[in-house]
This record gives C-alpha cells, sequence and structure tokens, in this order.
C-alpha cells in the first residue's frame, strides 16, 4: 500500500505595516517559519499586505486558504490623526462644557516655551454644541433632557454633513440616561450616523479625558472600518477567509469586528506588538529583566518588561510628535484614555535624515526619507542622506543584501551626498561624518532607554537589551556599551519581530467603571457587583469570539489614589470574593505601589480612596501562541570566511570585520568585529564585544570594552 500522504500545512501569519517596510511572517503548523519584507505602500496600506501574502504562498505552493488567522499591527488609525484626515466629527455635550475639548488640561510638553500651542482641536468649536442638562456628582439628574433640543441639535450638525458623532455629557459614567436618550434620537434621525456615546466608551471620571478619547474613537472610526472593510475584501479576492485580528495598544488582540466599533484600542498597535514579543522571549529563555528597543525605518521605541511582565499606562498621547517617555513632558497631542504599553518613541530610524542646525550642529530626525523616496542609496529621487546611508559608509550595511538581495543600495551615492552636505560643511572626512551621525542617532535613541529605566528608578545595567526591528540590531551594541548593560540580545528573524508579537498574543478586552468610595468605608458587596457586571460584559465579549468555559480568564485590579490626589495608580486584586479583609489590605498594596513609583507613602492618616474597578477578559487560543525555537538546521553554515573593511570610529580606525551570512557562525562564539547579515535585518558586534547562539537561536552578545 501507499502510505498516505502527510495533510498540508497551515498557517498563521503576522503582519505588521512600518513606515518602510510592510513585515510578514507565516507560522506554519509544523513550526516552520517563512518571512518577507515588501515596500509599505502608503497609498494603500492593505496593497502591501496582499503582495507580500500572495508571494509568500506562491514560494510555498500553497492556496489562501492554508492561512487559518492573519494577525495585525496597524499604523492606520495614528495616521488619521497625525495627518488631521480623520471624519469630519460632531460634538455633543452638557452647556457650560462646550471648550473642555480644548481647554484641556493645562499640562505643556515643553515647559519654559512660551511659543508652544496646542493643537487644533479635532473638532472645531461650530461643531461642537450644548444640551441644555445636568446630572451630578451623585448621578441624580437635576436638570431632565429635552427630547425636542436633542432633535434640533442633530439636526444642526446633519445639515453641517458631519460623519460621526461624539456624545459626552456630564457624569454620565454615573447616570447615562441622557446619553442613551441622544443615541436613540439619532439612531431614529440617522441610522447610518457613526456614534460614539462615552458611557460605552470609557465610562470614567475626569471630563477632558473622557471627551478626548470619545471624540478620538468618532473620528478614526469611520477611516479604519474603510480600511479594515477594504483589506479583508482584498484577502478574500485572493482566497484568504481566514479572521483578521488587530494587535491593540494594551499588547491584546481584538477582532476586526470589535477594532471598527472601538478603534481608540488599537491607535498604538504597531509598537505594542514588538514589546509583546520581547515578553515571550524572556519567558521562554528565563530573563528575568528586559529593555525591548525596537528601531524600524522612522522612530525607535523602548520599553520595559519585568518578572515576564509588560508594563502599561493608563493612558498617552497619540498625534503630538515623538514621545520622548518622560512623565513630565505630557499634553503635546490628544489624550487617550485607554490602557497601553508603557513605552518611549523617539525619532531615529534608517531612514531618519542628517542634517545641521544654523549653528552647524549634527543632528537626526526627527524627519525621515521613509519608504519614498527613501534614503539616498536606494536611488529613488532621495537627496537627503539618512542613517541607512551612514551605516552604508561605514561598511555595516551591504550594499548588495538589503531584504535579502530585493533591495540595491547604491553606496556611492551616499557617500556623494554625505560629503556634499555634512563632511565638507563641517571640515571632516566622510566617514567621520558617518561614524557622528551614528553615533548621535545612538545617543538620541538611548533618550528613551533612559525614559523608560534610569528616570524610573531602573537601573539599566541590570536589564539585558533585546533589539530588534530593520534597523535595532546594528545599534544594540553600541547602546547597550554606552549604557553600561552587560547584555544584548537579537531574536532570530529580529528585522520582523514585531509579526512573532503578533504571533505570540491572545485576544484580551479591558473593562472598567468609575466607582468612588474610601477605601475604609467601602460596602464588599457593593464593589463585588461592579466587578461581577464587568466580568459579566468580558465574558459575553469573549464569547462572541467563540471563548468559553476554562478558555476565558480573567483579572481583576483597582485605581486608587489618596483622598485628594489627581492622578491614580493601578492595584492588581486576587480573584474571589471581596471581604472587608480584601479591601483592608488594598491601602497598604497602594501604599507599597506609590513608594515604587514615587520613592515616597503617606502615613496612615492619609485615606486611601477608590476610584475606578477594572476586569480584563482573556481568551487562550488552542494555537501555540509562541513559535517554537528554530531547528539547528536552519542555521547552516554559511562557508569560506569573507571579511570587509567597516569604520569603528577614531579609537578603531577602519577594520577588516568577518562577515557571516548566518547565525551558525557563531555556535562557538566569535569575537568583534563581525557583522551577521540575515534576510530582514543586519547585526553589527564592535570590536571588544563577543557573541554566541545560544540554543533559541538568540544572537547573546557580551559588551566588553571598548578599548
Amino acid at each position: 500500500m501507499t502510505p498516505a500522504s502527510s495533510p498540508s500545512p497551515t498557517f498563521r501569519v503576522g503582519v505588521d505595516i512600518g513606515g518602510t517596510f510592510t513585515d510578514i511572517v507565516f507560522l506554519a503548523s509544523t513550526g516552520e517559519r517563512f518571512t518577507r519584507k515588501v515596500p509599505s505602500t502608503v497609498d494603500d496600506y492593505s496593497r502591501a499586505i496582499t503582495e507580500g501574502v500572495i508571494q509568500v504562498l506562491s514560494d510555498q505552493g500553497a492556496s489562501g486558504s492554508a492561512i487559518v488567522e492573519l494577525l495585525h499591527g496597524t499604523t492606520v488609525a495614528s495616521n488619521a490623526i497625525l495627518e488631521m484626515k480623520g471624519a469630519r466629527t460632531g460634538l455633543i455635550t452638557t452647556k457650560g462644557f462646550r471648550d473642555v475639548l480644548e481647554i484641556r488640561t493645562l499640562r505643556m510638553p515643553r515647559l519654559y516655551d512660551l511659543g508652544w500651542t496646542k493643537p487644533p482641536p479635532l473638532v472645531e468649536r461650530y461643531l461642537r454644541l450644548e444640551v441644555n442638562e445636568r446630572v451630578n456628582a451623585k448621578g441624580e439628574i437635576e436638570r431632565p433632557l429635552d427630547e425636542a433640543e436633542v432633535e434640533r441639535v442633530v439636526q444642526r450638525l446633519l445639515d453641517e454633513k458631519v460623519e460621526a458623532i461624539a456624545v459626552c455629557l456630564l457624569h454620565s459614567y454615573l447616570n447615562p440616561t441622557h446619553e442613551a436618550l441622544i443615541k436613540r434620537v439619532v439612531t431614529r434621525m440617522a441610522p447610518e450616523m457613526t456614534l460614539c456615546i462615552s458611557a460605552e466608551v470609557l465610562p470614567e471620571i475626569k471630563e477632558y479625558e473622557r471627551t478626548s478619547t470619545t471624540v478620538i474613537n468618532a473620528y478614526v472610526r469611520p477611516i479604519v472600518e474603510r480600511y479594515l472593510r477594504a483589506l479583508i475584501a482584498e484577502l478574500k479576492a485572493v482566497g484568504v477567509a481566514a479572521p483578521v485580528l488587530l494587535m491593540q495598544s494594551n499588547g491584546g488582540l481584538t477582532t476586526a469586528q470589535s477594532a471598527s466599533v472601538m478603534p481608540m484600542n488599537i491607535i498604538e498597535s504597531g509598537p505594542a506588538a514588538g514589546v509583546v514579543g520581547v515578553q515571550a522571549l524572556v519567558r521562554q529563555i528565563g530573563l528575568g529583566k528586559a529593555i525591548s528597543f525596537d528601531m524600524g525605518g522612522t522612530t525607535a521605541k523602548a520599553s520595559l518588561v519585568e518578572d515576564g511582565e509588560l508594563l502599561r499606562a493608563a493612558e498617552y498621547s497619540v498625534g503630538g510628535g515623538i514621545m520622548i517617555g518622560s512623565r513630565l513632558l505630557t499634553g503635546a497631542g490628544y489624550t487617550l484614555k485607554v490602557p497601553a504599553i508603557d513605552l518611549a518613541e523617539v525619532g531615529a530610524g534608517g531612514g531618519s535624515i542628517i542634517w545641521t542646525d544654523a549653528g552647524g550642529a549634527l543632528q537626526i530626525g526627527p524627519q525621515s526619507a521613509g519608504a519614498f523616496p527613501g534614503p539616498v542609496c536606494y536611488d529613488m529621487g532621495g537627496t537627503e542622506p539618512t542613517i541607512t546611508d551612514a551605516n552604508v559608509v561605514l561598511g555595516y550595511l551591504n550594499p548588495g543584501y538589503l531584504a535579502g538581495g530585493t533591495v540595491k543600495l547604491h553606496a556611492e551615492k551616499s557617500r556623494a551626498a554625505l560629503l556634499a552636505r555634512i563632511a565638507e560643511p563641517l571640515g571632516m572626512s566622510v566617514e567621520q561624518a558617518a561614524y557622528g551621525a551614528h553615533l548621535i542617532a545612538a545617543s538620541n535613541m538611548m533618550r528613551a532607554i533612559k525614559a523608560v529605566s534610569s528616570e524610573r528608578a531602573r537601573d539599566p545595567r541590570d536589564y539585558a537589551l533585546v533589539g530588534f526591528g530593520g534597523n535595532g540590531p546594528i545599534f544594540s551594541a553600541t547602546m547597550a556599551r554606552a549604557l553600561s548593560m552587560r547584555t544584548a540580545i537579537i531574536p532570530p528573524s529580529a528585522g520582523v519581530f514585531s509579526c512573532f508579537g503578533l504571533l505570540a498574543s491572545d485576544v484580551e478586552y479591558h473593562f472598567s467603571r468609575t466607582t468612588r468610595g474610601l477605601v475604609r468605608t467601602l460596602d464588599p458587596a457593593a464593589v463585588e457587583g461592579v466587578f461581577a457586571a464587568l466580568e459579566d460584559q468580558a465574558r459575553e465579549r469573549l464569547a462572541l469570539d467563540g471563548f468559553a468555559g476554562g478558555k476565558i480568564v480573567l483579572q481583576r485590579s483597582v485605581k486608587l489614589r489618596y483622598l485628594g490626589q489627581w492622578y491614580e495608580l493601578e492595584v492588581p486584586l486576587a480573584a474571589g470574593a471581596l471581604d472587608a479583609a480584601t479591601l483592608a489590605g488594598l491601602e497598604e498594596a497602594y501604599g507599597a505601589e506609590h513608594e515604587r513609583t514615587y520613592g515616597h507613602r503617606a502615613g496612615v492618616e492619609e485615606p486611601v480612596e477608590l476610584v475606578t474597578v477594572r476586569v480584563v477578559g482573556r481568551g487562550l487560543s488552542d494555537a501555540a501562541r509562541l513559535p517554537p525555537p528554530p531547528p539547528a538546521a536552519a542555521y547552516a553554515a554559511s562557508g569560506p570566511r569573507v571579511t570587509r573593511s567597516a569604520f569603528f570610529g577614531p579609537d578603531h580606525g577602519w577594520q577588516e570585520t568577518r562577515i557571516c551570512a548566518s547565525r551558525a557562525d557563531l555556535a562557538g562564539g566569535i569575537a568583534g568585529p563581525c557583522v551577521v547579515e540575515e534576510y530582514d535585518c543586519t547585526t553589527l558586534i564592535p570590536p571588544g564585544c563577543t557573541a554566541a547562539l545560544d540554543r533559541f537561536g538568540n544572537i547573546v552578545i557580551t559588551i566588553g570594552d571598548a578599548a
């Protein structure tokens, strides 16, 4: 008898859109992985996705039906805000609160810059309309809402041709009756209108944050709906009917349907995926403390992973330019009060432009050449030298082997651009100018690492630096040395590593409700009732995604503050029914968290106030979320020894540098200088450092002295 043929493999696919490249990873049911980098198509991001998917399917001789799940990190929502190209939005609010969106919180990102101006509100003033109603701070209706008035206000917005309406009434998180009335009227008068009410979007205290979040959700919702609808249609056209899941800012996945309704949760979709990948990596190798460092073509981002757990921020700003991570410098953009992975970002990527300021000082970014025209060496019309051009001149990048050789680099054009625009005006050699740009870029990116470590009372020397992204592995060892860190780790497929973060993620939803009261006087049964209601919401939402029973995991937490404070800190709460003893322990838990965050705590005479109750619902998939380590056979030796001249600054000058075309060359350990060239990224091991391959396929760089 002829033995039965083995079944064809199926694939889970991760797709991450960057400013320069769109990264795609196919994880086969057999454990094999296939990667592809394609230039991002800025006019229509979905086109690059479908083109890349078709290429990989063709290479594997598979059809679209072999894909069982497509996981996606997208920048479409954040781009809509950055470019001010969201939907024409109207706002309905309580009389007297029309300008909350414009007054904001009076926080300034540059404390001594008297010329700084706030970004324009996403809803112009003539589209912000009031209704004469009032709910007090106890949730009691003091002034009923007149339905006829609502109809007049809604009609005014319809006459102005708005595409979306946001509704945020005073204290509606306690009593949503009036917002519900407005919803009924809008649904009756304009059933196709995009409508977001704050009682459904964010039932929490603080008027500006709640208004801003609701408006952002309405502003980007039509854009995200159109994008996802087009993406799913294009995928189906090439035979891919698998469910599409989106990465959220909090590090969990959500369905395309849910993301279309609550797009505020996917604003920082792209940066989150890489940090989740680092979390999975450190859990796999048993590493306690790591700093995630993701450098792409436009920006570099850093975040902490401690004891296998991510750090999350309760809110963040979007659309205010580059975030440098300092808690003191907020207010530049538009506030989103949704959980997000806590990270810092700087404008330094492979496409960041090198320039000189009026004083003749060398500067890097934040302007970027992007995907088009790109760096000068791409030969697509770019004239301004970039970090990629500097790395080509320094010999770190192989002109004939970027993205597996699919992108040819013209080194002579990089050299000519750096010479004419930087080196000659500054009176230095081309390699000195290129190396200076390399160091300044590293220094700029170290600001992000310091923002999540030393500025938050963490010593970076106690952490390992995990570098990834298209350019992260080139800079990781340089930055680790400057920060006196001992280890840098470059994971397998580092250039497309954010896609592995997508593949390692679980479906996750966050639910919250403001519930105020002094912890000492709370009724445990009342608080338990709020938790139970939120947990019912979580189970119901996860059930729609096909999760039930033991596949649903619920986590409780509370936001607390000392009475009289304005900001809260989140404290986890153990599972099980609440009782007086549990509540009593919250004061001590909050004091410990306050001391860890701010360096001090108040005495027992200072009462602690409960502000918000939160529940996280997570759906556990049957599919293994973490890709297995690559087999040893995946890293064949690269063959005869090859070297290339590379420049390592005034102390080392030009050195013949070993070029490894495979990680297998590092199996027994190797001393720098060395360059490891892979399809998706290039790893630099400078002089004085050594590198080895661990059993999981990671390049582990031990940082030595520069001398």
